[in-house]
């Protein structure tokens, strides 16, 4: 065991994406904790099996649940999972909502030529359309809806969409809000979207990835106003909340209507009055895994150890560096904000970078060790994009980046990109 751990420690150990590092601000993946670690080796150790049956694990996911139910503001009887992420979280939220639409017969048959048909702002997570095709709808099953200014759904254009596809004999069934966009972190107007959706019999889902977790702040909850009206909410703990991977999250309102999205008896799962065998609650009931894994455990411990005010007060700082990133990009003549900042992500680019510039700026940035943006496009435009999660990000760790991108840029201003070959010669002192 000792030449392996000496393995692990020189050949994996130093080449992982960098995510706990304060300067890891590429993509929106917590940091972790040491707590966090200790429950997946306690977890390991107790080789639990969540699939059902009656032990604490169970237990204890349950009250994960519960908690994440309180936070959305849903009742205590709402039902929920964990899972493996947001991508599956919000391919089960639409297998529910077809259930709840076609009724059981859909089940067995299919969707045959119901023509159901869902809307998403043109912003969503890529995830939502490979859910519609996963579950045999078609990605084209899927409508994407227009963003406007603020990088939220144009609600006149949705209504537009909806009147269009109900005139062609379609079927209009789920309505996706986003709290958080991957791009900008813009937050879609959920409240109006509510009301929509209530108006139109539509089946409400938020994926809420990361935005989710801004509901513990007391002065972010208002930018998710009517979150608490949603039909099924999907997040990740392993985000913001920085519990480690993996440990996605789906809530969902109605239980029966979860339940019988997946519920199929068999007698080997047969239920007991007492023994093992027993408990009310088998989680393989409200998803499409048998065996599941303690994943609770980390949940459960981070919350217990840190409660829900330090938690909120990690997600108000990373905004709080966010705006303080921001500030300085507008006070530097040489970089652009290109998109407003509502949480915790900013974009911005090199005014005299253009887009494989920018692009190599932030690779230049990553293999140096400086610090990890990543790059999305906005309006046509590659952009360079910080989204700043980890609770060891601190004010020096953004002002690294910016001093690096300033210093980096020097060698891509007017050109189309370097020669491989000596890229990063510009980071040498």
């Amino acid at each position: 065991m000792e030449e392996v751990y000496a393995d692990f420690l020189r050949r994996i150990a130093p080449y992982a994406s960098g995510n706990r590092h304060g300067g890891f601000m590429g993509w929106v993946q917590g940091g972790g904790t040491a707590i966090g670690m200790l429950a997946d080796m306690l977890a390991a150790g107790l080789n639990a099996n969540l699939g059902g049956r009656d032990h604490a694990p169970i237990a204890c996911e349950r009250q994960v649940i519960r908690w994440a139910a309180q936070m959305l503001g849903f009742p205590d009887r709402a039902s929920g999972l964990l899972v493996t992420g947001t991508s599956m979280a919000n391919m089960m939220a639409v297998l529910v909502a077809r259930r709840a639409r076609l009724g059981p017969g859909v089940r067995r048959s299919g969707v045959g030529q119901a023509g159901l048909t869902a809307y998403a702002s043109a912003a969503v997570h890529g995830c939502v359309a490979r859910a519609t095709d996963f579950v045999g709808l078609g990605s084209d099953a899927l409508r994407l809806v227009a963003s406007d200014g603020e990088g939220r759904m144009d609600v006149a254009q949705l209504r537009d969409c909806l009147a269009q596809d109900r005139a062609a004999g379609r079927t209009p069934f789920l309505l996706v809000g986003t709290a958080g966009t991957v791009d900008t972190g813009a937050v879609d107007d959920l409240r109006t979207l509510a009301e929509i959706a209530a108006t139109e019999k539509l089946w409400f889902h938020v994926d809420a990835a990361y935005g989710a977790s801004a509901m513990l702040s007391d002065r972010l909850r208002p930018l998710l106003a009517g979150i608490e009206r949603a039909d099924s909410v999907a997040f990740d703990f392993h985000k913001w909340l920085q519990v480690p991977y993996d440990a996605g999250c789906l809530v969902v309102r109605d239980e029966t209507a979860h339940r019988a999205a997946f519920e199929r008896p068999a007698a080997y799962l047969s239920r007991e009055d007492r023994g093992l065998a027993g408990g009310d609650f088998w989680p393989c009931d409200y998803g499409p895994d048998l065996s599941r894994g303690f994943r609770a455990l980390k949940v459960w411990m981070t919350i217990r150890s840190y409660g829900t005010d330090q938690l909120a007060q990690v997600v108000e700082q990373t905004c709080d560096l966010a705006r303080y990133l921001a500030a300085w990009i507008e006070q530097e003549p040489l970089l652009d904000l290109v998109a407003p900042v509502r949480l915790n992500i900013v974009c911005f680019r090199h005014r005299l970078v253009d887009d494989r510039g920018q692009a190599e700026i932030a690779a230049d940035l990553q293999e140096a060790g400086i610090a990890a943006p990543s790059t999305t496009m906005i309006a046509g435009r590659t952009v360079i994009r910080a989204a700043i999660v980890n609770h060891r990000t601190h004010r020096e760790d953004v002002d690294a980046l910016v001093d690096g991108v300033l210093r980096v840029a020097v060698r891509y201003c007017g050109s189309a990109g370097p020669d491989r070959a000596d890229a990063g010669a510009v980071l040498v002192d």
